[in-house]
């Protein structure tokens, strides 16, 4: 059974910065891709960046962003402490919501229990 735990949120004013962690309870090596998401009050679950495993091609991990965030968001993952990072910068109140982490393992999907990021204005 994977479990994923984030950790990191707070709250924080607009233009301020957090940074997410999504710890794994197992080696990081087995999966994938790993995902960030969130949901704001009232919301769908919307997604926020990708990133893979980097073990394929020559390039490393690769990243991807939804729009709303790219340029303001970073996402990396350490492999040997299991856990991956979600940088925030340039926060504006419309981030602010309950983020997720998420993975696809042995065509599971698993979810962390979310942290909550509040951003005032």
């Amino acid at each position: 059974q994977v479990q994923l735990v984030e950790s990191g949120g707070g709250l924080v004013q607009a233009g301020g910065s957090l940074t997410l962690s999504c710890a794994a309870s197992q080696s990081m090596f087995d999966f994938n891709d790993i995902l960030w998401y969130r949901q704001a009050p009232g919301q769908k679950r919307e997604w926020v960046a990708t990133v893979s495993n980097g073990f394929t091609g020559f390039t490393g991990a690769v990243s991807d962003y939804a729009a709303s965030v790219e340029g303001r968001f970073t996402i990396s993952r350490d492999n040997n402490k299991n856990t991956v990072y979600l940088q925030m910068n340039n926060l504006k109140p419309e981030d602010t919501a309950v983020y997720y982490c998420n993975t696809n393992y042995q065509y599971r999907d698993y979810w962390g229990q979310g942290t909550q990021v509040t951003v005032s204005s």
